[in-house]
């Protein structure tokens, strides 16, 4: 499944959320992560978020779609990282 996910969490968690997206996912913009994903591979980086997430601090939001093919992406303005170069 295509997944984008966005994070607010706190100051002192943020660098583990971030070490632990870009595990699984591309980083496209601050706090934004996007990419393909099996069911086993989300549940486990919910998984392991929620062992240092502060639920009443922190916020996790994942859209996902069967496919990236149904999902129309503009970028205005600066695109901080492309997935385009993959090979």
């Amino acid at each position: 499944m295509y997944v984008i996910l966005v994070y607010d969490f706190g100051e002192k968690r943020v660098a583990k959320i971030l070490k632990l997206c870009r595990k699984y996912l591309n980083w496209i913009q601050n706090s934004v992560f996007e990419g393909e994903l099996s069911e086993v591979q989300l549940k486990e980086l919910l998984h392991e978020a929620k062992k240092f997430m502060k639920d009443e601090e922190d916020s996790l939001i994942v859209f996902k779609s069967r496919n990236n093919k149904w999902l129309d992406k503009e970028i205005h303005g600066l695109e901080k990282m492309s997935t385009d170069v993959f090979l």
